[in-house]
């Protein structure tokens, strides 16, 4: 199967589904009015609600909601085969991570940039913002949870990577001081962007040469080292404001992120590799090595971004509504940013499928579970021979994924000898993926936890309180630093993968809310039909991996905790999302009888002629 007309008829969904149906939302459901005041210049405060350029803001909302989902979620799911993974992909994103995205993110802007939380409890009821922000803040610790063990498994050992991802730190703060603070008030963006391009490309050539010397040793860390380090970081990225740190390292991470999907595609057009993996295989009944289920309904919490995340909606409630200049950037930052993460999906999928089977499942397997399978490898010992490492039993992923995009990389011309520096980019390329979703996750899970704090003590709920913000930082940090520190992929994965949809779900359930609200009912079914699909899909995942994946490991000597507390939060995260979206169904028939309206849904008043007009009219 040739990849060429495949990647070329998805290129050509996302440009008919981005000019017209986000269009027919924008204009349609949500009423985008550039003359009403964003957060940004309503509330600006020099530190969390900063107006933006446009392209910087994409830059930043990418960065932060592409993490390890796109990347690893499609490449484990290959087992199933390239069909199921390719359509969820294209028809998901499309019809409802895109969506979901768009439609939250506004109405965060029409709530003063407040969280998913704070619009359910507007939108909804006090009842119903109290658990979602209950179940976001726990299902955002596992999910990046779930992240972070991934960039864990890529940097463990590996000096090259930490590195080079150590280097883009420094280089991002000189960018922050530089494009922020340096002429008056007035954003520069040429200067800052051409000098951290060039950094960061000596930094990757540099982690070669470092990884060479006989320095290597002080950056070579273990997976719990590595976890120490993250945890360091994510708590510093969310305490310094906004522009000095998670800005523009996210804008600069764009560049690497946007440029090497520009190069993938061209890769793919050029080398134009065959899927070498059937359309559909025999694991779509169960069995598989890589995920212990059927391809229904598994295949949909695995490949858990790229089609559609809940953790969209909490930086789509969290940072990015504070930063829009303008309400019509919401529909390039809202539904193009997806698109962008779908594309990436897609070209995951493709890198791994293009590598032989055998390959392909001795890498994502151990050795005893690989000898079963009666698969033989191809390229694999050649492949190690090339990037100087073992690759059989390196699980989770990243590595299979790092050497099918190394592999496309290597057939461009005058590429052959480089198969090496391409893996290792790949790498880095993952990891920085990652990261920059840490960071901006854990930055949004201190905001959750501050408005439920607030509650308690209303000082928690003021997000330019420092000692809130330290204490909450720091409490963020240590619940999924000890998840990754005790965890495993096999366990955080699906666990990630089911909590991550069941927030979708339940952002669906609040966008749906909105839009009644605002008297927008006959264009509810665009968040509805996801909303059910992903729900029912979920749900039975959940019900699924505490049958076979979670309760199994309580009688497993060594594992008898993990196995108790993951199914406690797999039940903590269904009875939520069954509250939440049995609440919103009740205030949607009190809505249509005629049931006052929240102010809220329809954002500051608009001005025409002299006359005020409410955004929904």
């Amino acid at each position: 199967m040739n990849t060429f007309p495949i990647l070329l008829g998805a290129l050509c969904i996302y440009a008919l589904a981005y000019r017209y149906y986000s269009a027919f939302i924008a204009a349609k459901a949500l009423t985008l009015d550039d003359r009403r005041a964003t957060p940004a210049h309503a509330y600006a405060d020099g530190h969390n609600y900063v107006a933006s350029p446009k392209w910087v803001l994409f830059g930043h909302h990418f960065a932060a909601i592409a993490g390890a989902g796109p990347l690893v979620g499609p490449t484990l799911a290959a087992q199933f085969g390239f069909a199921p993974g390719f359509l969820w992909l294209l028809i998901g994103a499309v019809l409802a991570g895109c969506v979901q995205d768009f439609t939250v993110l506004v109405a965060s802007l029409r709530h003063r940039g407040r969280s998913l939380a704070d619009i359910a409890r507007t939108e909804i009821s006090p009842f119903a913002g109290l658990v979602t922000m209950i179940a976001m803040l726990f299902i955002l610790l596992v999910t990046l949870a779930g992240l972070g063990i991934v960039v864990v498994n890529a940097l463990a050992n590996s000096p090259w990577g930490v590195f080079t991802i150590g280097t883009t730190v420094p280089i991002a703060l000189i960018m922050g001081v530089w494009m922020f603070k340096s002429h008056s008030g007035k954003v520069t963006i040429t200067g800052p962007s051409i000098f951290g391009v060039v950094l960061l490309i000596g930094a990757v050539i540099a982690g070669h040469t470092f990884a060479q010397s006989g320095s290597a040793g002080v950056l070579t860390f273990t997976p719990h080292q590595i976890t120490l380090l993250m945890v360091a970081y994510g708590f510093i990225a969310s305490v310094l404001p906004v522009w000095l740190l998670l800005e523009p390292r996210d804008y600069l991470s764009t560049y690497v992120k946007l440029g090497t999907i520009a190069i993938l595609i061209v890769g793919v057009f050029i080398v134009h590799p065959d899927i070498r993996f059937p359309a559909v295989t025999q694991f779509v009944h169960g069995g598989g090595p890589i995920i212990k289920g059927h391809l229904f309904p598994f295949l949909f919490v695995t490949i858990a971004c790229g089609a559609i995340s809940g953790f969209h909606s909490l930086v789509a409630s969290g940072t990015t509504p504070k930063m829009l200049n303008k309400e019509t950037d919401a529909r390039f930052i809202g539904y193009g940013a997806m698109l962008c993460e779908s594309l990436v999906g897609v070209l995951a999928l493709i890198a791994a499928t293009s590598m032989h089977p055998g390959d392909y499942f001795a890498i994502n397997c151990t050795p005893e579970v690989f000898a079963k399978l009666g698969l033989h490898t191809v390229n694999l010992d050649m492949f190690s021979r090339e990037v100087g490492e073992k690759l059989a039993g390196r699980t989770g992923g990243a590595v299979s994924l790092a050497i099918g995009m190394a592999q496309i990389f290597k057939g461009l011309p005058g590429m052959d000898r480089l198969m090496a520096y391409w893996y290792h980019y790949a790498i880095m390329f993952e990891a920085l993926f990652i990261l920059t979703t840490v960071d901006t996750g854990t930055r949004v899970a201190r905001y959750v936890m501050q408005e439920l704090l607030g509650n308690v003590h209303k000082k928690f709920g003021d997000t330019a309180w420092l000692p809130g913000n330290l204490m909450t930082t720091a409490l963020v940090v240590s619940g999924w630093g000890y998840m990754i520190y005790t965890g495993s992929i096999s366990t955080i994965w699906p666990l990630f993968g089911t909590g991550n949809q069941l927030l979708a779900t339940i952002a669906l359930a609040v966008a749906t809310t909105f839009l009644i609200n605002m008297g927008r009912a006959k264009y509810a079914p665009i968040t509805i039909v996801p909303m059910c699909f992903v729900g029912v899909t979920t749900i039975t995942a959940g019900v699924l991996s505490i049958q076979n994946i979670f309760w199994p490991l309580t009688s497993k000597p060594g594992q008898m905790f993990t196995g108790y507390l993951d199914s406690i939060l797999m039940v903590i995260f269904i009875v939520g999302v069954i509250l939440v979206v049995s609440n919103a169904i009740a205030r949607w028939i009190a809505v249509l009888r005629g049931a006052p309206r929240p102010k809220e849904a329809f954002g500051p008043p608009v001005t025409v002629d002299g006359q005020v007009r409410m955004g929904c009219c």
